[in-house]
């Protein structure tokens, strides 16, 4: 390079590098070789090293003839290039930690496997009755053993939950958990936790016989079991049962035949006689519903109580099973217009997950979906059942070689919109991964899972000390109002979780953010099993491995 007042003059700079005869060197001396150029324009002092005279342990020597024509456009070069590298290592910590606002959590690995057998776990701490001995959970004992008499057969095999027995959420665990086997039932085997499902499983399905005799049992009016914090095994007081005709309650009817037909197909081949028991029961069941009239249970209905607290909210839970239905049994004529209406809804459904706002969808700035909050229900609770559904959608269309669906056209838009299986795929991550731990709180809100977790369930056996000692109700007060942490860890339960800004209050006395259910568990486990890594297959099985039984849940339809 030249100019006018530029030095054109060449600078050679020379430096041989070469070894002994030997091979060999004891120390490196490299110094020199990399910064020759730098210590010409005194860049940096020189080396005070008496290492530069060694031999090095290179085995060719080799000439190097640089020149440069200015150097103070090489200086201006270096010290552009060093402001470039800070910029974008500055840009690249910016991104990093500035806090994610309304999007989806990044894919976060975890042991999924350790969270739903944990998950499963709970639903050994609130079995009610003749107490399982070699039950996982230490500080339950045989509870409620004069409870749910009816046509003079005591129950042996209950579920507890508030102290109260609710049909109506045990009966929708049950088809949840139920669904969640008959779909994938290898992904249970392969972890090792297809018997402890099926004891779950089978232990609500007993509890759910023994309501149907003439009329559907719901036991909900003892205000003692609102009212008192007490221990399931040390209850001493009344505990009535209510009851509602099944002209006045279709609704839970409707669901309880669902959980016995679900439970006697997890059961058909193993257990084939309790399998038609369920069966007989269920239809007899459906054919009273047939025979009534639709209405919810209304003040006819001694067990409406219950409605304040468990409510039928809508049936796309059960439209995903018709769009199953149509994918792989196609019946054809005439519920071609039955099934493609089902299937429509369905898409519409999925495209509210995963292309809000667009379908008055919204999500907490920490990326929990928010649904139905005028009922208050549990944000957790909704967001794991809709994660499963997803992901179970995203595998129907898998399973077809279907790359995903189109959603319904809206009026604000003029054309239809689509999604794929991975943006549901993604969806259905980022609210599980919200519940174990990615979230603004950074806490897993499944009891046990993780480093940090709810530490004051609201849950009566967890609360109060296993001893050996029994506590009346006034006694247990103490515990409810207590700040200490619960003396039983509830491995497993799933809390209510977070309001709509993320934010959690781990305090015994505010149930809506400490209480876990067995229905809002129940959409857990189905939601960790969706997830759950499929078995391996062959390397030349040309099928997708999902893990799911194609033709399992509907082999019996036939046209």
């Amino acid at each position: 390079m030249s100019s006018g007042s530029v030095n054109t003059e060449r600078h050679p700079v020379e430096f041989i590098h070469s070894t002994s005869e030997a091979g060999s060197t004891l120390l490196p001396s490299s110094s020199r070789w990399n910064s020759i150029e730098l210590d010409y324009f005194t860049f940096f002092p020189p080396s005070l090293s008496t290492y530069n005279s060694l031999p090095s342990r290179f085995s060719k020597s080799i000439r190097f003839n640089l020149f440069i024509t200015d150097k103070k456009l090489f200086k201006r070069f270096l010290y552009i290039s060093t402001l470039l590298i800070f910029l974008i290592i500055s840009l690249i910590l910016l991104i990093h930690f500035l806090p994610l606002k309304n999007r989806h959590h990044p894919p976060s690995k975890k042991n999924l496997t350790l969270a739903l057998k944990q998950a499963l776990t709970f639903f050994d701490a609130q079995k009610s009755g003749m107490y399982p001995k070699n039950n996982r959970v230490k500080f339950r004992g045989d509870s409620g053993l004069e409870d749910g008499k009816f046509g003079g057969r005591e129950s042996d095999e209950d579920v507890v939950g508030n102290n109260i027995k609710f049909s109506f959420p045990t009966a929708y665990t049950i088809t949840l958990l139920s669904w969640s086997v008959i779909e994938y039932h290898q992904k249970y085997s392969e972890i090792g936790e297809v018997d402890h499902v099926k004891d779950i499983i089978k232990w609500g399905a007993h509890y759910l016989l023994k309501l149907f005799v003439g009329t559907a049992g719901n036991d909900t009016k003892t205000p003692n079991d609102m009212n008192c914090w007490e221990r399931p095994e040390d209850m001493d007081y009344k505990r009535p049962v209510s009851y509602c005709d099944i002209s006045k309650a279709s609704d839970l009817a409707g669901e309880m035949v669902a959980a016995l037909s679900a439970a006697s197909l997890v059961f058909k081949q193993e257990e084939a006689v309790f399998s038609e028991k369920l069966v007989q029961t269920a239809e007899k069941l459906f054919e009273l519903i047939l025979e009534s009239t639709t209405k919810k249970d209304d003040e006819y209905c001694s067990g409406i109580e219950a409605r304040k607290f468990y409510n039928s909210s809508g049936y796309l839970d059960e439209l995903v099973l018709l769009s199953r239905l149509q994918m792989f049994n196609d019946l054809g004529f005439p519920y071609e217009d039955a099934m493609s209406e089902s299937t429509t809804m369905i898409n519409s459904l999925m495209c509210s997950y995963v292309l809000a706002p667009n379908f008055n969808t919204t999500f907490t700035p920490g990326g929990l979906l928010v649904q139905r909050v005028e009922d208050g229900a549990s944000l957790l609770e909704l967001a794991a059942t809709a994660s499963f559904l997803s992901k179970l959608y995203s595998d129907y269309l898998q399973a077809i070689r279907r790359s995903g669906g189109r959603c319904s056209s809206s009026t604000t838009t003029t054309h239809h919109q689509s999604f794929s299986t991975q943006m549901l795929t993604n969806f259905s991550k980022s609210q599980v991964n919200y519940i174990l731990g990615d979230n603004p709180m950074k806490m897993s809100y499944m009891v046990g899972f993780g480093g940090k977790y709810p530490t004051q369930v609201h849950h009566r056996s967890a609360s109060i000390p296993w001893d050996g000692h029994r506590y009346t109700c006034e006694d247990g007060h103490k515990w409810l109002n207590s700040k200490d942490l619960n003396p039983n860890i509830l491995v497993g339960a799933m809390v209510a979780g977070p309001d709509q800004t993320d934010e959690f209050l781990d305090q015994r006395d505010k149930p809506w953010f400490t209480q876990p259910t067995i229905s809002s568990n129940a959409g857990l486990v189905a939601a960790l099993i969706a997830l759950h890594d499929p078995p391996l297959t062959s390397a030349h099985s040309s099928s997708p491995n999902l893990g799911l039984d194609i033709l399992g849940l509907f082999e019996n339809i036939k046209l």
